[in-house]
């Protein structure tokens, strides 16, 4: 069952792209405002290391969310909020290399380079990095037009690999207590399950338009 249909005019959807933009920004000024306060913990490196992967972790799987929930709702205006969740998870996704390199490593590039070798983790955090470029790097309308549009959408479906790393990375990270990355690999399993759920849908529906 759908929810009510809900198309905002454009000054409602701009009202709500602007809150999102803001809330984007929410969890870096909270660790700015952490560090201010002196209240990072007693390793401020681990706590922004975590906080802002976390945040890449959760805004991923909210970005492929929008389909879903687009799906499931008919708001097809959900879409356009779609890119700005996938830069703002590729932008904490650099803060959270950014405090590996720079706070946590000091550019120790051979130390670096041993890590990833070495650490099943780091490895996967840096491969899921690593997709995640292009995917930014094609973000735009004149890249889309560039690419095509079949193109374009084919490489942009590494998304589900990047969100998989990610899990894999966390789950592989934590130690003792793995209530979050379960949490994290259960809500990705639920948005696998119900993006194959509507394809068979869709495939029922077309068979019987056939038929």
């Amino acid at each position: 069952m759908r929810l009510p249909r809900f198309n905002p005019d454009r000054r409602q959807f701009t009202l709500i792209w602007r809150a999102l933009w803001v809330a984007g920004l929410l969890p870096l000024l909270m660790l700015v405002s952490a560090g201010l306060r002196d209240a990072l913990g007693a390793n401020p490196i681990e706590y922004i290391t975590r906080a802002t992967g976390d945040w890449t972790l959760r805004l991923l799987l909210l970005t492929l969310a929008v389909t879903p929930l687009r799906q499931l709702t008919g708001w097809h205006w959900l879409v356009r909020l779609r890119r700005m969740l996938g830069l703002y998870a590729f932008f904490y996704a650099c803060l959270h290399l950014t405090t590996y390199v720079w706070l946590d490593q000091f550019f120790d590039w051979p130390g670096m380079l041993k890590d990833i070798a070495k650490r099943p983790f780091v490895t996967l955090g840096f491969a899921a990095f690593v997709l995640m470029l292009p995917l930014a790097a094609t973000s735009t309308n004149a890249m889309i037009r560039r690419l095509g549009g079949r193109t374009w959408q084919g490489l942009h479906r590494a998304v589900y690999a990047v969100a998989v790393l990610g899990v894999a990375h966390y789950w592989w990270l934590v130690k003792k207590d793995l209530t979050e990355p379960i949490l994290y690999a259960s809500v990705l399993g639920t948005l696998f399950a119900l993006r194959l759920w509507h394809a068979l849908r869709l495939q029922r529906t077309l068979q019987a338009q056939a038929a």
